[in-house]
């Protein structure tokens, strides 16, 4: 009982430091997630700290003492075994961000090795472990040393992340949750770079978005998440950068993960849309740069294309799928994986300019259909979607198809409806620049 009161106290004391606008101490910011971890500080008072962070914010010093703690609270993942330098990529969400499926084969395929952990989406569509899970065979559970292995002969594997990788922001993420304190800048980088030192890349490339399909909805709040989770990098001796790309549209053509997979392979053929390939290049260039395969931007995005041009970047990704088990046959006949029973178009009900797709609104759409999870325990549909054939600034006809529905399921109503809803038709239209900013630690 003794020690349990000490740490109340404590805490009340901490709680009260951060409450009148005071720097909380690395030793402190410890203290905190490790007792937190151990279960020895209650849920009301982390939620107090979390909500006098939300309001008062937090010192480049702290947020990455947060990081560093909360990193440090699980297994660290060693890849120093791995040859040359590990570059990894986070997104900070999207709808039909279907960029790791191109990157990781794409930039392995110049020589920069990518050792990908990655998670299960929840929300609108399935994580990157889904989308390749809609291959038949495919293993996203590899042991460590088949992985490092791997990644060592072939440049590549994407893997699910470890249970015990930073598990005091899995605890501190519950809580924040459920009281009102997910949205604070120091919280969220500290939580997405914790994880990114934990799986132990030495250079890692932020795709930060912004607008209606993007936590960060407005570039004010992305461009101040980019330089803070890039001076944490510095300051924890990393190299980071970031990309502000813009989400006010779906990115590609589809939302769904076999349909994702499917144009992902399209565009590692350099046959997909022009802005997924272009989002692909952008940040592959700042990864081929981080990685030492190239001195700048130029020469790194003409290895790219190159790459893409001759078949070398196809080729690796039909490598690792062959490496973790997969079907290989369908790199070659993707249509294999469009398996869903129905296929329903959308035709437009008026003539003009497509001036708005709401893309947050249409990732529902397509969770309705069974493409994304409302909760941990729901089974994705992996067959399901949506492919888009029209984007903002496109001419459409009435009649014409505004984008087409995957379904296993007929009864589609709603989602059409919450579909017209949110695809305006007007008389023109604005277009948002793909990429806004990139921000680096220079």
């Amino acid at each position: 009982m003794e020690r349990v009161s000490f740490i109340l106290l404590r805490m009340v004391d901490l709680i009260e430091k951060k409450r009148e606008g005071m720097e909380l101490t690395k030793a402190e910011i410890q203290f905190i997630i490790s007792e937190y971890t151990k279960e020895n500080i209650p849920d009301y008072q982390m939620s107090a700290l979390l909500m006098t962070i939300f309001y008062q914010d937090m010192t480049d010093a702290e947020i990455t003492a947060l990081t560093l703690a909360m990193a440090n609270s699980g297994e660290v993942v060693d890849l120093s075994s791995i040859e040359g330098i590990k570059v990894d990529k986070h997104s900070t969400g999207g709808v039909g961000d279907t960029t790791t499926l191109v990157l990781a084969p794409l930039v392995a395929s110049v020589g920069v090795p990518v050792a990908k952990m990655s998670g299960r989406g929840l929300g609108y569509t399935g994580g990157t472990l889904d989308k390749l899970e809609s291959i038949p065979g495919f293993k996203v559970e590899l042991p460590e040393a088949t992985f490092i292995n791997q990644v060592n002969k072939s440049k590549v594997a994407v893997i699910g992340q470890s249970g015990n990788l930073a598990p005091a922001d899995k605890k501190l993420y519950g809580l924040r949750d459920v009281t009102a304190t997910v949205d604070s800048i120091p919280l969220i980088a500290s939580s997405i770079m914790s994880k990114k030192i934990a799986a132990g890349a030495d250079a890692i490339v932020l795709d930060v978005t912004t607008g209606e399909g993007a936590f960060m909805k407005n570039l004010a709040d992305a461009r101040r998440l980019s330089k803070t989770m890039v001076r944490i990098g510095k300051l924890a001796q990393r190299k980071v950068m970031a990309v502000i790309s813009d989400m006010s549209q779906p990115l590609g053509e589809t939302i769904g993960n076999s349909l994702e997979v499917v144009e992902a392979i399209a565009t590692l053929q350099g046959k997909g849309p022009e802005d997924l390939l272009e989002m692909c290049y952008a940040l592959g260039s700042q990864m081929v740069v981080l990685g030492q395969k190239a001195s700048d931007l130029k020469k790194a995005r003409q290895l790219l294309e190159d790459s893409i041009h001759s078949g070398a970047a196809f080729a690796k990704f039909k490598e690792m799928v062959q490496n973790q088990g997969g079907d290989t046959s369908i790199c070659d006949r993707p249509e294999k994986l469009l398996t869903a029973e129905f296929q329903f178009e959308l035709p437009a009900l008026q003539s003009g300019v497509v001036t708005e797709l709401v893309a947050n609104e249409l990732g529902i759409a397509a969770m309705m259909l069974g493409a994304g999870r409302k909760t941990k325990e729901d089974v994705i549909d992996h067959a399901v979607g949506l492919k888009l054939h029209k984007k903002v600034g496109d001419q459409v006809i009435k009649g014409e198809s505004l984008l087409t529905i995957y379904s296993n399921t007929e009864k589609i109503n709603e989602v059409k409806d919450l579909l017209y809803k949110n695809i305006v038709i007007g008389e023109k239209s604005e277009k948002f620049p793909l990429i806004h900013e990139i921000i680096t630690g220079g």
